[in-house]
């Protein structure tokens, strides 16, 4: 999870150290095609699975546009807004899949104390916005990074948005793989033609570019990804989303060592306060899901657990 985090912490880093080379939304266009491809031969050809039918024109459909919506919001948001800040705000995500499935589904109820831990998370969304910035000589300079700010939350919204399609609908049977090729081939088919009407189709195959293409396409989109699926089939999701967390904080140090990007005390008093919300959002999820695994096995629940 330490590696895995590292590499998603890395993600906005590299797409915006090489944007100067190729724009962020046709990075992703390109990583996401070539990763699509990658997936489906990995699930068909080498590890022989059986894809679900009948799901890709309505299921498979709205992961897709989901996420081809979140990393337009993330390649946009790059544009105006520094890599650190679009890592905090990109991993709101949790919280917005917590309230999608609090409405959902009647198991994902919200307790009070992760109440307490969404109360916390948006109080901190709000202080990095309305608190002044340091080190913002202009005030469209300003602007322009609250634009990429709301950019980067929206990214997270759409995230979890997807993460709640994915559990109420029938891709919550599917191989990993299959979700996968649709988010990615989602991506492919929408952003690479909007990189074209917008005027963001130029590439400079720079050593860089193509270390960040690589990085991203195979590091990124294929391996955590199919890692990450892995995980939760062994392990408890709660536990995992916790571990999570440490993301942004990847996303934050890499910016300021890498890109030399420099942070306010607003904006890190305000992503501290929306980690620890999440945190205590997904703490309570482990701690739960600790006792429920530690009950004794009477025969009632014996039985659920095997049916489970």
């Amino acid at each position: 999870m330490v590696l895995l985090c590292l590499i998603w912490g890395a993600q906005q880093v590299a797409m915006k150290a090489v944007a100067g080379d190729i724009a962020p939304i046709m990075q992703v266009a390109v990583r996401s095609g070539v990763a699509a491809a990658l997936v489906w031969l990995i699930g068909k050809w080498i590890m022989r699975e059986v894809w679900l039918s009948g799901v890709w024109c309505r299921s498979g459909l709205v992961v897709a546009v989901l996420f081809a919506g979140e990393f337009l919001f993330v390649a946009e948001g790059l544009r105006w807004t520094s890599a650190s800040h679009m890592a905090v705000f990109l991993y709101t995500a949790p919280l917005f899949a917590a309230i999608g499935l609090h409405l959902r589904l009647p198991e994902e109820r919200l307790s009070a104390i992760q109440w307490f831990g969404m109360s916390l998370a948006f109080a901190g969304i709000a202080i990095t916005f309305l608190m002044p910035r340091d080190g913002t000589a202009i005030q469209t300079t300003n602007a322009n990074s609250l634009l990429g700010d709301l950019l980067g939350l929206c990214a997270g919204a759409t995230w979890g948005f997807t993460t709640v399609a994915v559990r109420i609908s029938r891709l919550s049977e599917a191989p990993a793989t299959q979700t996968l090729f649709y988010q990615l081939a989602g991506a492919f088919l929408l952003l690479l033609p909007l990189s074209l009407l917008a005027g963001q189709s130029s590439m400079t195959f720079s050593s860089g570019a193509v270390a960040s293409l690589v990085f991203q396409t195979l590091i990124v989109s294929v391996a955590s990804y199919l890692i990450w699926f892995w995980m939760l089939r062994r392990y408890l999701a709660a536990r995992l989303g916790v571990l999570a967390f440490m993301s942004p904080l990847f996303g934050v140090l890499m910016g300021y060592l890498w890109l030399g990007e420099q942070t306010s005390f607003g904006f890190l008093l305000g992503a501290s306060l929306t980690i620890v919300g999440l945190l205590v959002v997904n703490l309570s999820k482990a701690v739960g899901h600790t006792r429920v695994d530690r009950s004794y096995p009477t025969p009632k629940n014996r039985k659920e657990k095997m049916q489970l």
